[in-house]
């Protein structure tokens, strides 16, 4: 969807070494994700981080972007930074798919999603100023032989206890088993990838790199594997090839005993396979350059393979023989299929480039995908980088004439275009998360610069609510978008965001799914004891949201599955978010009371299945010591791991099994080899636990028992019992619904939360207009303007306010039918294939019959539309404007619709300036104002109602006279070359008419986007208002408000139609309720609520002289006017006489004369003996719009330009 580029869904524990010159890195699905960390500070650290960013690129692209499943958003958290110690710090390249990909953070481990599962991260490291020559002329001593005895030893760690209850706690924890092992001879590698396939496997594998950044390339490698949990290492250069340069490794995540690991391409291209987790590989040599592999789901032989080239290949043996897909793919824009979904499981979703800034969507079988054997499901081309399918949706983009429209397909139907609220108008657009079969996404508005808003949408992901305002976000080191926001695992519907408030960041939090966010309460007291006196809504507690993209560190904020309501994260009290005096903090109940438990930033991990926490300093020293609690944070004991002080490069830790086994990296000082520590920490535990072991404990909302609809009831074992947990234990106890209430339901589409709490019809929807396709003995369910939270279990009792109720259908006749094309271009080229699209606002369309006439003789009918919902394609054979006809009709009525398609260019933009209400039988000025300008000639065709032919001109203006009274669709196309572009308006012609000039309160220019359907939308609000107050037929009103600013309409009072008396007595009656009419307005009785706390007042807009005019009190009030009557009419007078000139935004009937001088319509009637004004001062219309063309021009469609300011329009009154 948008401009920023992030990091897509990561796998749990896993990372792939990017190479530098590779311009993706956590790709999407289930493909691996390159990544580098760990480069070196200093003078030529720095020139190799800029060369290394060269490499990468830091472009900026447009694309829908989607979260990361897992993916930590921090820099490596344990650095070491002194002058003569080497300095870490992590770089990360962000995936290209989010709809950005990384970005934003969905944390939920997703078991149905594979992932590469190889190499954990690179752990960089290198000689800081005083060795940096050192380090470039180092020549690696390879260790011969397996097993070095003086590299391994084994100890018992020292032990300290801390904590509110630590001096009366008689039994003291056993120490930690710990043993360290040194890999010897790779003291100058830089890098390292390490992997741990879990399931209670022994092996560890570690591949270490030398990194040469002058070369951008691999030129030394050693791969160690060790059997016994990391005791030992045995280095299997040998079994390799000892003159093999490894650059990546690779898991398959549907068995992890199959690893796949990469030669440097500069040395020789081939993968080496090993099927025993890494005891025996064999070679094959391959004919391309792989820069990322995508391993299937649930195949375990199946792989994509994307090529430097852009270039796909796929291959069903696990590496050993390759097949080419499809050039010119995208990068990070290939899906395998999802099961389930998918009718094959072989299926390959792919974006592919066909221009500049235009691709097509692709599904194709992996092993047949040539031409016959293609599926292009979306009509037409989409927009680079916009391609996303993750699980039941499928996400992309087509940008047209600067507005981009988003587009989903949910459970692989046919695409339907996001409906976001009509004036959200989005700039940028990320997918947050698809769970629960629900789309979060992030989309920055129109008026915002650096905040995003948070939409949540129904199951289809069609139809988007708003959430919250405002989210905080950043750009990671690559230019990534990081939006504040973080689900909180184990417990449904719970969220975290910070938002920005009065300049301020706050974090917030929601219990039911988005529907209320409240402030954090601070702790009552500090880790000291000390009181805080930190009173809401003054003072909270506000935390960092950022994961750690390094799957060694914890990341700042962390919570787990398998125990629901504990919270860790980094935070500070006061009035905002800091970045400074951070401290740790835990919640035990979801949230609802917090303490704090270090005053110091620690990296915590979740420890036996959750309910152990281990804690790390975060510090640039090295460490010696640990943190282990097993009363969530209340004691902590702190344990000895190393006898010599090590710079910790990370903690990896096996996931998801029975052992308690810890590894640390890192090394004593910048000469030395990699040192890994293992840790035995199953020690600590004296048996497993039983049932006495446990106690429960009930989640609530401040003290509020239902949560999303029911009352849950969680185990968790009993704080300071020293058992371990085991794995399948049931963390929920019991659960019960209940009754359904308002916050169980969140606002339909077109209904806005109003203060009260209540959803109420936004201004610019209209309830009553929603479409409805059912037959008249059939009901409907017609919504209540609510819509049930996904994921709620409430039961409904009794009444229900809220639920959607049914409705008997009625009768209808075809009403808004509309027709497009499949781009919503107005051109096509010569025998290509031309798609139609047919809409049907209002009627049963499945009675309503069809029937679209192409305008070159050749017509189709479709008994219903439901026949025509993926479109109608047809072939025009030869060149020149075709009048395209659609028709719906049944027993009810008829409607129809008509386009003019070129079968030449498209064209940029064009603005009809033309008058709403004309005299009938007198000239029309119309104008066409096109931008951007162009040096050629551009032609106009002018379509007035159902004319066959156009009139066609070489100017943009135009008069015509409108003999027949009623409405007049008119029509201006622009060709330039190939381009076409139109604009259409619906023009009254009357007999007669009055009208008059508004003005609004300031307020309304503050948000007023500028655009046609805003300002009709405002015009119909105020026509209404009109109505009422006056009692006058809505029919007889038209309110056109003008582009620009400051928000200027203009009233007009048509006579009835209808009557039989005659035209004086009309007249007069028109009169009688202009009066009427700037009576209300005088008073300020027009009103109408823009929003729930903005009230927009309608006045007359007031011509004032008082500049010519002495403001001495003495004078009476009739000579005042009559001295203001003689000043305004000499003015006007002279004006006229002189300058002769049009009168801006007052449409203009001209006179039967030779030069047909535009004349201005104010309160006054159109006939021939009322004054006339000129206003000479004023620009033009055709200027004003040039000016407002321009401003949009600069700025983009999005609010972020430069406004048109026009000046105050005075007001004509009768004199």
């Amino acid at each position: 969807m948008p401009s920023a580029r992030s990091a897509i869904r990561q796998p749990t524990g896993v990372k792939v070494a990017t190479k530098p010159y590779n311009k993706t890195t956590l790709t999407n699905g289930y493909e691996t994700e390159p990544i580098i960390s760990g480069l070196v500070e200093g003078n030529y650290a720095r020139e190799m981080r800029k060369d290394f960013e060269r490499r990468l690129g830091t472009e900026v692209h447009n694309g829908i972007h989607t979260s990361a499943k897992k993916v930590p958003n921090s820099p490596n958290r344990f650095m070491a930074s002194s002058s003569s110690r080497k300095k870490y710090d992590t770089l990360f390249e962000d995936s290209h798919t989010v709809l950005s990909g990384d970005t934003i953070r969905d944390r939920r481990r997703r078991k149905t999603r594979s992932v590469a599962t190889t190499v954990a991260e690179i752990l960089d490291r290198s000689t800081t100023a005083g060795g940096e020559a050192l380090a470039r002329e180092r020549i690696l001593e390879t260790a011969q032989g397996v097993y070095n005895p003086r590299a391994e030893y084994r100890r018992v760690g020292e032990l300290e206890t801390r904590g509110s209850n630590s001096n009366n706690n008689p039994k003291q924890t056993p120490p930690l088993d710990t043993s360290i092992f040194a890999l010897s001879g790779d003291s100058a590698h830089n890098q390292a990838m390490v992997h741990w396939s879990g399931h209670n496997s022994s092996v560890i594998l570690i591949l270490t790199k030398l990194y040469d950044f002058n070369l951008g390339a691999v030129t030394e490698s050693s791969l160690w594997r060790s059997v016994d949990y990391g005791s030992t290492y045995t280095k299997l250069n040998d079994k390799v090839g000892s003159r093999t340069v490894l650059s990546y490794l690779y898991v398959c995540p549907t068995n992890k005993r199959k690893i796949m690991m990469l030669s440097d391409p500069e040395v020789e291209s081939a993968v080496l396979i090993s099927s025993d987790e890494g005891a025996s590989f064999e070679k094959h040599p391959i004919n391309f350059y792989i820069q990322s592999l995508l391993f299937h789901p649930a195949q375990e032989n199946w792989i994509l393979a994307y090529s430097h080239d852009s270039k796909l290949y796929s291959s069903v043996d696990f590496g050993r023989k390759w097949l080419l897909v499809h050039d010119n793919v995208m990068p990070g824009r290939f899906y395998w299929a999802v099961m389930g979904l998918d009718r094959e499981s072989d299926v390959v979703h792919i974006e592919t480039r066909i221009s500049k800034g235009r691709a097509r969507y692709v599904k194709c079988r992996a092993q047949r995908c040539s031409e016959g054997n293609r599926q292009y499901l979306f009509s037409g081309h989409v927009d680079t980088n916009s391609l996303v399918v993750q699980d039941e949706y499928v996400f992309t983009q087509v940008t047209t004439a600067g507005r981009t429209t988003y587009y989903v397909s949910y459970m692989r139907e046919s695409f339907k275009g996001m409906k976001l609220p009509k004036y959200c108008l989005p700039k940028d657009m990320h997918i947050i998360s698809t769970d629960e079969k629900q789309v979060l996404a992030a989309v920055q508005e129109w008026n915002q610069n650096n905040t995003y808003s948070l939409y949540i949408s129904d199951s289809p992901g069609v139809y988007f609510t708003l959430s919250l305002e405002n989210l905080r976000t950043s750009r990671g080191p690559a230019g990534n978008l990081l939006v504040d926001f973080y689900k909180i695992e184990g417990i449904n519907g719970m969220y975290l965001a910070n938002k920005l408030v009065d300049h301020q960041i706050k974090t917030f939090i929601t219990y039911n799914k988005g529907q209320t966010w409240a402030l954090l309460p601070a702790p009552t007291t500090d880790v000291a004891g000390n009181s805080l006196h930190c009173v809401l809504p003054f003072c909270s507690l506000h935390l960092h949201l950022e994961m750690s993209e390094n799957p060694y560190t914890s990341g700042r904020i962390s919570s787990k599955n398998s125990v629901p309501g504990i919270i860790v994260a980094t935070g500070n009290v006061g009035r905002e978010l800091s970045s400074t005096n951070l401290g740790m903090f835990i919640t035990s109940d979801a949230g609802n009371s917090w303490r704090q438990i270090f005053e110091e930033e620690h990296n915590i991990w979740f420890l036996d299945n959750g309910g152990a926490l281990l804690a790390v300093l975060h510090a640039t020293a090295p460490l010696r010591h640990l943190w282990i609690s097993l009363d969530e944070g209340k004691k902590w004991d702190r344990h000895s791991f190393s006898l010599a002080p090590l710079y910790v490069d990370g903690v990896l830790m096996e996931p998801e099994t029975e052992n308690h086994i810890i590894t640390f990296f890192g090394h004593f000082s910048h000469r030395s080899e990699w040192q890994l520590i293992k840790i035995d920490y199953k020690g600590i535990f004296s048996r497993r636990c039983m049932d006495g072991d446990y106690q429960t404990w009930h989640l609530h909302n401040k003290g509020e028992p239902c949560v999303m609809g029911e009352k849950q009831i969680y185990m968790k074992r009993r704080p300071g019992n020293r058992c371990m947990l085991t794995q399948d234990y049931s963390r929920i106890y019991s659960s019960e619904p209940c009754l359904c209430r308002s916050y169980d339901f969140e606002c339909d589409y077109g209904y806005e939360r109003q203060a009260d709490t209540k959803c109420a019809a936004a201004f610019w929807f209209n309830p009553n207009g929603a479409a409805k396709s059912c037959g008249a003995s059939q009901s409907f369910l017609n919504s209540t303007g609510y819509r049930k939270v996904l994921s709620n279990n409430c039961k409904e009792g009794g009444k229900n306010l809220y639920s959607p109720r049914r409705q008997t259908c009625r009768p209808r006749p075809p009403r808004g039918l509309r027709l497009s094309t499949g781009q919503g271009e107005l051109s096509a080229m010569v025998g290509s294939n031309a798609t139609f699209l047919i809409y049907l606002d209002d009627g049963d369309s499945t009675t309503t019959n069809i029937q679209l006439d192409f305008g070159d003789g050749i017509k189709i009918t479709y008994s219903n539309l439901s026949r025509a919902d993926h479109g109608i394609q047809h072939v025009y054979r030869t060149t020149g404007i075709y009048r395209v006809t659609a028709l719906a009709e049944n027993s009810q009525g008829s409607d129809s619709s008509s386009m003019f398609l070129h079968i030449t260019s498209p064209v940029d933009r064009v603005y009809l300036s033309a008058p709403i209400v004309v005299t009938r039988g007198k000239e029309a000025n119309l104008t066409a104002v096109v931008w951007p300008g162009h040096s050629r000639t551009l032609t106009f065709f002018w379509w007035f109602e159902n004319s066959s032919e156009p009139v066609i001109t070489l100017e943009g203006s135009i008069s015509y006279k409108f003999l027949k009274e009623g409405t007049n669709k008119v029509t201006v196309q622009v060709a330039s070359g190939s381009t076409i572009i139109q604009d259409t308006k619906v023009i009254s012609i009357k007999e007669f008419f009055r009208s008059l000039l508004l003005s609004f309160s300031p307020a309304l220019d503050e948000h007023n986007p500028d655009i046609p359907e805003w300002r009709d939308d405002v015009g119909r609000v105020v026509r209404t208002a009109l109505s009422q107050v006056s009692g006058f037929p809505e029919e007889q009103l038209l309110v056109s408000l003008y582009p620009g600013l400051p928000t200027v309409a203009e009233l007009f009072i048509l006579p009835d139609t209808h009557s039989s008396e005659h035209e004086k007595r009309s007249e007069e009656d028109l009169e009688r309720i202009s009066d009427i009419f700037v009576n209300a307005l005088n008073q300020g009785l027009i009103q109408f609520d823009l929003k729930a706390d903005i009230r927009i007042i309608v006045y007359i807009t007031q011509q004032t002289l008082a500049p010519l005019v002495a403001s001495n009190p003495i004078h009476s009030g009739s000579a005042m006017l009559m001295l203001l009557s003689v000043v305004f009419v000499g003015l006007a007078a002279f004006f006229i006489y002189k300058f002769k000139r049009k009168i801006p935004w007052i449409h203009v009937q001209a006179e039967d004369s030779h030069e047909k001088e535009p004349e201005m319509m104010g309160s006054v009637g159109p006939n021939d003996n009322m004054s006339k004004l000129k206003l000479s001062e004023f620009p033009s219309p055709k200027d004003l719009m040039e000016k407002d063309l321009e401003a949009r021009s600069r700025g983009g469609i999005g609010r972020n330009m430069e406004r048109v300011i026009t000046r105050e329009f005075p007001n004509c009154t009768n004199v």
